[in-house]
């Protein structure tokens, strides 16, 4: 009996601890967007933030749906090929990018290059105490170092999300026509015939949420960095391996509330 007891108490521990750790991470995120409605706004890390974050992340964005869009080409041709149904290669390649794999793998690549990069420099910042020198000035590190970040990236990921998806239906345009032998007008036109605004607008609108959640993952485990190189470690790998949980398990409950009718 001692023994369930004790198991009954680890796991209550471990439940405890999690729901802490979503209540700081809430408030956390909370302080952030009632800061976005108080001055002073920095724009000179907004721009920063926005150039780092959106024009530096579009080549491994780029190439990454160029590939996804090539191989999807593939894959869907190698299976409708068992029932006859090729022809439905270009609206699958475009449904399939615009609305699942453009943003999700799009979000993804973005964490993996930013949440590690904003965790690891405002880490660093605590570290060397650069974060209390700024409070010493009267600068709030809420609104100079975490605001700009969030803000810029939940305005950048939507926009690589799009540029991603003219780039994947491009790669299986490409494959289509070049290795798969489909005539290039026809493949053109049943993209755009299957293809509604809507699919595109709701891979931008989950673009926008992992944005945000990237960004505010990043700043979350920067700020609560551990001292020393260890903890801006163990900080920077929580903040990709947060950032991309919460973007899979956003995905879905986005995808659910879009198209569950």
């Amino acid at each position: 009996m001692t023994w369930v007891l004790q198991a009954l108490a680890l796991i209550g521990r471990h439940v405890f601890a999690a729901l802490a750790g979503i209540g700081r991470v809430a408030i956390f995120a909370a302080s952030a967007v009632f800061h976005l409605f108080r001055p002073p706004f920095y724009m000179r890390e907004f721009g920063h933030a926005l150039v780092q974050i959106g024009w530096l992340s579009l080549p491994v964005v780029g190439l990454t749906a160029l590939f996804t869009g090539g191989a999807l080409a593939l894959q869907i041709y190698a299976g409708g090929a068992r029932f006859n149904a090729e022809m439905v290669v270009p609206s699958i390649v475009a449904i399939g990018l615009t609305r699942e794999l453009g943003p999700v793998l799009g979000g993804l690549m973005v964490a993996a290059r930013v949440a590690s990069s904003i965790a690891a420099e405002i880490g660093t910042m605590k570290v060397t105490e650069q974060i209390d020198a700024l409070t010493t000035l009267s600068t709030d590190p809420m609104k100079y170092l975490t605001l700009p970040r969030i803000l810029a990236a939940t305005l950048a990921v939507p926009l690589l999300v799009g540029v991603g998806d003219v780039i994947g239906v491009m790669g299986g345009f490409l494959v289509g026509v070049g290795r798969l032998e489909f005539n290039a007008a026809t493949y053109m036109h049943n993209t755009l015939d299957f293809l509604q605004l809507w699919d595109v607008l709701s891979g931008m609108i989950k673009g926008s949420v992992f944005g945000f959640i990237v960004a505010l993952m990043g700043c979350y485990y920067g700020m609560h960095s551990g001292r020393g190189a260890q903890g801006v470690g163990r900080a920077t790998k929580s903040a990709v391996v947060t950032s991309s949980v919460l973007i899979l398990a956003s995905n879905y409950i986005l995808t659910e509330v879009f198209f569950s009718a």
